[in-house]
């Protein structure tokens, strides 16, 4: 036992403070890589003279509440125009003090992101590849993206499943704008590339960080629309905190224990595949009385997966039930979330269904988009949502051999 541990100690200390190199692996059925397809977003480099001595962070400007403004400086609510330069010029505010944190660099990515109505696949897949365009780069230690708020769970989520690079990426963004009096996005962006030049995040894969608290993407989720502590992990709490120069990592994701292998990475290659191959995957929400037709016209337009979005542990009404089974009989793969946002349907190997148990519906979605994009087996989509999907540390294995 005494010796699995220390083999596991030895890497993970390997990974935290070297990183580790990324073995590329073609999935059966996926075309080989294209490194051309990676997007080319302009960088400049902000603040003073290059200082060896300090960490090299990107940050990728993609947009969101972060950058725009308000029409008066007490009126959050209403929106009124973006900041002129985009995240290089809120940077530019945060020196000289953020000369002492790291050497910056700004990929002008457009605001990709935009809005968060505005998110779609090929923006996803974008900033994705940027990121580990980025990271591949030997003096490059970390990523920070901006991104907006509403949908940030959901971005945060998609890159943790398919960046392949250990070294930390954090997403961050604001909830009041630019030049408004409460104004959080200077204190988000200074901690999130605090956080990342601490590289205490390696192997964490992407987090979020907001109001100087950081999660694990899969579990970060927005709930109020308005309060700056909006973004909570629902049952588990916290990673940790960045309070000024104090960064404090309580917790970590599951696969840490997988830090410096091949085994710590996804399947969900992006340069294996591009924006206009992900499959089509929609969420229908369980209430009384379904109406089948929300099940039954998306499955007409299409779509190769659907996400319940049940009450209690993720039940649907019957009319839902009825116009699942035939769906399925269509090859439709069902994934059974709960609205709670906590536990819900545990995976019971059910034909057709999937059991997506505490990831949030929102969250499954972009976990079947992805399988269905990478595979055609129900089997291996499965077994992807009981491992990818739902991480745990498991140590019953240890003195045992493997």
């Amino acid at each position: 036992m005494l010796e699995h541990l220390g083999k596991f100690r030895k890497a993970l200390r390997h990974c935290l403070i070297a990183g580790a190199a990324v073995t590329m692996v073609v999935s059966p059925g996926i075309a080989a890589p294209d490194a051309s397809a990676a997007p080319d977003f302009p960088i400049v480099s902000i603040g003073p003279q290059h200082d060896p001595g300090k960490p090299n962070i990107v940050v990728i400007d993609a947009g969101g509440t972060l950058e725009a403004r308000a029409r008066d400086r007490i009126s959050y609510l209403h929106y009124s125009g973006h900041v002129e330069g985009g995240v290089a010029t809120i940077l530019k505010d945060l020196y000289p003090e953020l000369g002492a944190v790291a050497n910056i660099s700004v990929v002008q990515a457009g605001g990709i992101l935009g809005g968060s109505t505005a998110v779609n696949n090929e923006a996803l897949y974008k900033v994705s590849r940027a990121i580990d365009a980025q990271l591949a780069r030997s003096d490059v230690d970390g990523v920070v993206v901006t991104a907006g708020t509403s949908v940030l769970e959901e971005d945060a989520y998609f890159f943790d499943l398919t960046v392949q690079s250990q070294k930390p990426v954090v997403v961050t963004g604001a909830m009041h704008q630019y030049g408004t009096f409460t104004y959080d996005g200077y204190t988000n962006l200074f901690s999130s590339i605090r956080l990342a030049a601490s590289k205490k995040t390696t192997c964490f894969g992407t987090v979020v960080l907001l109001n100087d608290r950081f999660f694990a993407a899969r579990d970060a989720t927005k709930t109020d629309g308005y309060r700056m502590d909006t973004f909570q992990d629902r049952i588990y709490g916290p990673l940790g905190v960045v309070n000024e120069d104090h960064i404090l990592s309580r917790r970590a994701p599951a696969r840490i224990t997988k830090c410096g292998t091949d085994a710590w990475k996804t399947p969900f290659d992006l340069s294996k595949t591009s924006p206009d191959k992900f499959a089509a995957v929609d969420i229908v929400y369980g209430n009384v009385q379904g109406d089948p037709t929300a099940i039954s016209a998306p499955v007409a337009a299409g779509v190769k997966g659907i996400v319940t979005a049940g009450f209690g542990p993720g039940d649907i009404s019957r009319p839902l039930i009825q116009a699942r089974e035939q769906a399925i009989k269509r090859g439709v793969l069902f994934v059974s979330a709960t609205r709670t946002g906590g536990e819900g349907t545990y995976d019971a190997g059910t034909p057709g269904i999937i059991g997506a148990g505490d990831l949030l519906p929102q969250k499954a979605r972009l976990l079947l988009q992805l399988g269905l994009t990478f595979s055609d087996d129900p089997q291996q989509i499965r077994q992807w949502f009981s491992t990818i999907g739902d991480p745990e540390f498991n140590m019953s294995n240890i003195g045992k051999g493997e």
